[in-house]
Formats: C-alpha cells, sequence, structure tokens
C-alpha cells in the first residue's frame, strides 16, 4: 500500500495527543490529520479530512461519546471509529457497537498493538481487546437468556457459513473473506446475511462474540 493511513485523534489530554500523535506517524504509514480536545472537534475534523480512522476516546468533556459516534459516521461513513478507554463494562460497549464504533482497545494495550489495531481499522477490520470482549459476551448471553427456548442455532449453518463465521470472529473484512475462501464479495455478503439472520443476531459484532462465547473459535 503506497497511500498512507488518514487518521483524526480526539482526546481531552494534551501530553496524551502529543505523544499518541508521535509515536503513531513513527509506523511510517500513519499520517495524523487532526487532533481533537472534545467530541464536538472530532465532528467538525471528520467532516473536513474524512480520514480512514478515528481514534477516539470514550471519555471527554461535552456530548456523550455516542452522539459523537453517531455524529462522525453521519459526516463520513467510510471513517472507521476505534474507541480508546479504560472501562470494561457493556454499558457503554453496546451503545457504541450500535451508533457505529468497530474496533475497542483498552489504555493499557502496547504501543505495537495500537498501530496494529490502526492498520486493521483501515482495511475494515475490527479489533476488541479481549477483556472488552468478555463484556460484550456477556451482553449478548443476557439478550439470548431471553428468548425463547434453548436451541443450538449453529446447527442451521452451512460448512460454508461456519468457515465465514470463523473469518468475521477474526475480525476479517468482507474482501478478506473473499480473498481467503476463493469466492467473490457478493457471496460473503450473502453468507454474512444469512448467519446473522439463523443465529437470530443483528450484526457482525454480536456475531464474533457469538463465536467466541459458543467455543466455536478459540481466543
Amino acid at each position: 500500500m503506497t497511500d498512507k493511513i488518514t487518521l483524526i485523534l480526539a482526546d481531552d489530554h494534551a501530553m496524551v495527543r502529543k505523544g499518541l500523535t508521535s509515536f503513531l506517524e513513527t509506523a511510517g504509514d500513519i499520517d495524523v490529520m487532526a487532533v481533537a480536545e472534545d467530541g464536538t472537534q472530532a465532528v467538525t475534523a471528520a467532516k473536513k479530512h474524512a480520514p480512514d480512522v478515528v481514534l477516539l476516546d470514550l471519555f471527554m468533556p461535552g456530548q456523550p461519546a455516542v452522539d459523537t459516534v453517531r455524529q462522525i459516521k453521519k459526516v463520513s461513513p467510510r471513517s472507521q471509529i476505534v474507541m480508546v478507554t479504560s472501562h470494561e463494562g457493556d454499558e457503554y460497549v453496546v451503545p457504541m457497537t450500535q451508533a457505529g464504533a468497530t474496533s475497542y482497545i483498552l489504555k493499557d494495550t502496547t504501543p505495537e498493538d495500537l498501530i496494529q489495531t490502526v492498520r486493521k481499522a483501515a482495511a475494515g477490520e475490527s479489533t476488541i481487546s479481549p477483556r472488552i470482549a468478555k463484556a460484550l459476551v456477556s451482553a449478548v448471553t443476557k439478550a439470548r437468556k431471553a428468548m425463547p427456548g434453548d436451541e443450538d442455532f449453529r446447527e442451521d449453518l452451512t460448512d460454508r457459513e461456519m468457515e465465514v463465521l470463523h473469518c468475521i470472529a477474526d475480525g476479517m473484512s468482507n474482501m478478506a473473506i473473499a480473498e481467503k475462501l476463493t469466492i467473490s464479495e457478493k457471496t460473503v455478503k450473502s453468507h454474512v446475511s444469512n448467519i446473522l439472520s439463523k443465529l437470530y443476531l443483528t450484526d457482525r459484532t454480536q456475531a464474533a462474540v457469538y463465536a467466541w462465547r459458543e467455543g466455536i473459535v478459540k481466543k
């Protein structure tokens, strides 16, 4: 890839913004186009630059982060939003997923993992820190317990759909899945739709969590 990954960084601490900007740009393939100290500035910057990735702190002054995520996706639908947080509870993670964030990393992640998260986000792939994934598993488990019966819905999946589910759980984009399985991206989208329908799920994140919870994929 010759073009750099364009990124906006939003954090309310000046030293964090400066430190992360310097570090990210040492990667060589990441261009920090703008920094923001609150959600409103992040939305304005996203509208102006339409970056590949927005690195967004969960807790900043001003409007709730969930509103910031929704507004960024509205003004720059192409931008992949990576939430950075020290909080592991599902009361924040689940709403952020519904609003449009696709990756969640904890503030104690290693610098190298942060760079890999940004690269994966730019490629349309998700990253979820293991401890945050546990919160998502708990939330999905609670939701599914509210459903009637206790069927093992995985039995309804075809062998190919199970392969696609494995790939989703690994955070792979539709394009990456198509290349790995040697099928068209359109076919991948069809398989993903069937998986969500058969498992009574609403999005790819829930499908990934289902795979982890049921032991289909082990992390």
